[in-house]
């Protein structure tokens, strides 16, 4: 895994998190805060906690520790929702542009479950919030589809076929 391998992840990871975020535009909030068997509850709890993942990650790779889940009232409707992501990616962009090759295979230690000390190379970190957005917007991409506004395909490959050259041109 290189820099430019982890950009292109979070190139993806932002472009399927709009995506969602524009299909769920189209619900009623009580559609947005209806109670589902998913793991959060509802979709719009669902969007907030993918959210404060990629929020409390990013933190404890800017050594800051994990940042604590942003309190609900901070995040009352979808719109603000929105704002406050595109913040955290504007954060979470500056923080990738600073880093270099030599970063990437670098070890980041955190209490990990019942307090054990974890320790992950730090493209393993990034590669995990891309990755753990992905399992919960499948959950959300299922919500919307539930409630008549399925997003498509939110494939890596889909994303790579709009957004990036072919490599062998």
């Amino acid at each position: 895994m290189n820099l430019q391998d982890i950009r292109d992840l979070y190139d993806y990871n932002d472009w399927a998190n709009r995506l969602l975020l524009d299909q769920a535009g189209r619900l009623s909030t009580e559609q947005l805060n209806a109670a589902t068997p998913h793991s959060f509850g509802s979709l719009f709890a669902t969007f907030k906690h993918i959210l404060d993942t990629e929020r409390g990650w990013r933190g404890l790779l800017m050594g800051e520790g994990f940042l604590p889940d942003i309190e609900a009232d901070e995040v009352p409707t979808l719109d603000a929702l929105r704002e406050r992501w595109a913040q955290e990616e504007a954060h979470l962009r500056a923080y990738l542009a600073g880093l270099s090759e030599a970063d990437l295979p670098g070890v980041v230690t955190y209490p990990g479950d019942a307090g054990v000390m974890r320790r992950r190379r730090l493209w393993h970190c990034l590669f995990h919030v891309v990755n753990h957005g992905m399992q919960h917007r499948s959950e959300a991409a299922n919500i919307l589809t539930t409630f008549g506004q399925s997003p498509g395909d939110i494939d890596f490959t889909v994303f790579l076929n709009h957004h990036l050259p072919d490599p062998r041109s």
